[in-house]
């Protein structure tokens, strides 16, 4: 059997430098030849081929059709060394050779358009400028999704109009033209980037709020969230019966004393709902009632991240090192480390913030609507482009 590893690794070899990755398929291969191997086998059969691929009985039968689709490829091969090589039927399986690619769903420009506006109520704020330009990027250029995360700071250059995709399928490397409201966009977003999270730890083109690259889970599951944007009805319903059990207990506190267990029961209640709708609310991106509100200094008093000039909604881990850079900005001008207090000072800072994010969503809107001058687009985008 040392013959039949050998030939299987010069196998791999050559498919591989063709182009071919064969992560899955090189080492489902070496599955086969040790269970080869152990039932005494010197050459490949259509019955141990089949035998070995539904050894997991209660497996997906897709997944039966992949692993007889790499025992097929490396069968193939042999028979122009053996010609004993027996090369199982393509159809033998229910379902073929393989998995079955989704049909690609194509966006229109104005759901394109809903998910921009939509992906612009994330919070933090550095988030919904990631999701927007990312969302936009997509649309414009037709790059895959792991491409656009793999993105680097170094593949793009601006003054150029050009972009580069290095190491995609295959190996292989592309530029990809931008058109120049592409490129406004994308200069708009590092110019908020950088105010934002002026300390990050990677090279990475789009970023976390917390200065990471982005997971593609992650971006999967908050695409998901944006396709279903609409009306906050769970949100709805629990503030609605919180307030109704709280008014419910305060008007009949007359009726009862006020330390009675009635009292106490629909009150508690009413907070518990409440409760529940806070938390509920910071984890979806359009909430009845959007938490950040409670951050505006003029409502609840003035919170630590709008005083400091220059330093804006970033996040909890990294602020105390924005701040340090604020202020040590504001002694390098010349300014010394006097920090504004007054509500007045606050609230511009906060008109400053929402303005940023409505010209970074028109900015990079506007680049989505203008896909006709830029490789790949169609004028069309997707988005979630399936693999």
């Amino acid at each position: 059997m040392s013959g039949l590893r050998q030939t299987a690794q010069e196998y791999l070899r050559i498919r591989r430098a063709l182009g071919f990755k064969l992560e899955t398929a090189g080492r489902l291969l070496l599955q086969f030849l040790d269970y080869l191997e152990s039932v005494g086998a010197e050459t490949i059969t259509t019955e141990y081929a089949l035998r070995w691929a539904t050894l997991p009985g209660d497996a997906n039968p897709i997944w039966w059709g992949v692993r007889l689709t790499a025992v097929r490829g490396f069968a193939r091969y042999l028979q122009t060394i053996d010609p004993a090589t027996e090369l199982p039927p393509r159809a033998v399986l229910p379902v073929g050779t393989g998995r079955r690619r989704p049909t690609p769903y194509i966006y229109s420009e104005e759901e394109i358009t809903a998910l921009m506006t939509a992906a612009g109520h994330w919070r933090p704020w550095l988030s919904a400028f990631t999701l927007q330009t990312l969302i936009g990027l997509l649309t414009v250029t037709g790059i895959r999704i792991g491409e656009a995360i793999r993105l680097d700071r170094d593949d793009l250059a601006l003054e150029h109009g050009r972009l580069v995709i290095r190491n995609s399928k295959f190996g292989k490397s592309r530029q990809l033209p931008l058109h120049q409201t592409t490129t406004r966009a994308l200069h708009a977003y590092l110019r908020q980037r950088d105010e934002l999270c002026p300390h990050v730890d990677t090279h990475a083109l789009l970023i976390t709020a917390t200065g990471k690259r982005l997971d593609r889970s992650n971006v999967e599951r908050q695409f998901r969230q944006l396709r279903t944007h609409g009306v906050d009805v769970f949100g709805s319903v629990l503030v609605t019966l919180a307030l109704m059990l709280g008014v419910y207990a305060i008007v009949k506190s007359t009726d009862y004393d006020r330390a009675s267990l009635h009292t106490f029961g629909f009150g508690g209640a009413a907070v518990a709902l409440l409760g529940v709708f806070l938390a509920y609310g910071s984890r979806i991106a359009n909430p009845v009632f959007p938490l950040p509100i409670l951050r505006v200094p003029g409502l609840v008093g003035t919170q630590h991240r709008a005083r400091v000039p220059g330093h804006r909604g970033c996040s909890r881990r990294s602020c105390s090192a924005c701040c340090s850079a604020a202020r040590a900005r504001l002694r390098r001008a010349g300014d010394g480390p006097r920090v504004p207090a007054d509500d007045a000072d606050d609230g511009r800072a906060v008109a400053r913030r929402r303005g940023a994010a409505d010209e970074a969503g028109r900015t990079a809107g506007d680049a989505a609507r203008r896909p006709s001058n830029v490789t790949g687009a169609g004028g069309r985008g997707r988005p979630d482009r399936p693999r």
